[in-house]
């Protein structure tokens, strides 16, 4: 994934402290996602859709999406 070269930070969310659902740790990587569709992929389009910022666990590795 290449992200784990980088130390995990704490993130916030709209002033609020990003938590991890499953294990409640607080450090996170952080990752852009692009969200491809069929119809965009079919004309080579994938450039157009939309990305997602990820925010990854760094005990447990779950992924939390966010868009925007």
């Amino acid at each position: 994934m290449g992200i784990k070269n980088k130390e995990p930070q704490t993130v916030e969310v709209k002033g609020n402290p990003l938590k991890c659902p499953i294990c409640g740790n607080a450090y996170f990587w952080t990752k852009k996602a692009q969200l491809n569709t069929a119809v965009a992929t079919f004309f080579n389009l994938d450039w157009a859709n939309k990305s997602a910022t990820c925010f990854i666990c760094s005990e447990c590795t779950y992924i939390q999406w966010f868009l925007g």
